[in-house]
């Protein structure tokens, strides 16, 4: 039910904690401690270097301007966002809330969805649009928006299945059930995820 860090307690959002969980059940009840032991484990900037590949902290490239970047924080980017030395370094207890989404993290709503639809897509990212055909206002000629794969994940199918198949299972037993009783559709989800 709780994670211990540094004489912080990280607690879960389930009282007593959600028993064994596996990377399944951990996004189908959205279990928070998982999250945490992971980040810790995993460190920063190996997160940092992983999420990169699904868009985030970058420019999608979006055919509207004003796309802002969001931040995908790292080690590396610390010292330069940072004016006093002492919150130059980075510091392992700052990691830990990032398993979950928190701390410097920054993410657009636009770069959340680019990181859905490549599991959607089984590992395959493409440049996000929203407008079919442009056309010239002299010639009136269209040009039609070309569909650009802007990158492909390194992960085995079977290990993106496994997300996959949770986040059917959010919306089907887990934490959204509730909100998809009855659909006459099937669709993966994930509830958001607070620090407690």
């Amino acid at each position: 039910g709780f994670f211990m860090f540094g004489g912080h307690r990280f607690r879960d959002d389930k009282e007593g904690g959600h028993g064994t969980v596996d990377m399944h059940k951990s996004i189908v009840q959205s279990c928070d401690t998982y999250y945490y032991l992971l980040a810790n484990d995993m460190g920063v900037d190996l997160m940092h270097d992983q999420l990169q590949h699904f868009g985030f902290g970058e420019i999608t490239g979006i055919d509207i301007q004003g796309e802002s970047r969001g931040l995908l924080p790292s080690t590396q980017w610390k010292p330069t966002a940072c004016n006093l030395p002492k919150q130059q370094k980075w510091y392992a207890g700052e990691t830990i809330s990032l398993g979950i989404g928190q701390g410097y993290n920054n993410f657009t709503m636009l770069q959340l969805a680019l990181a859905t639809s490549v599991l959607a897509n089984n590992g395959v990212r493409m440049k996000p649009h929203l407008v079919r055909e442009v056309v010239d206002i002299v010639t009136r000629a269209p040009r039609t928006s070309v569909h650009v794969t802007a990158g492909q994940l390194t992960a085995k199918p079977e290990n993106i299945a496994v997300i996959r198949n949770a986040l059917v299972a959010v919306n089907q037993e887990g934490t959204s059930a509730a909100s998809f009783r009855g659909a006459p559709y099937t669709s993966g989800g994930k509830t958001g995820t607070a620090q407690v």
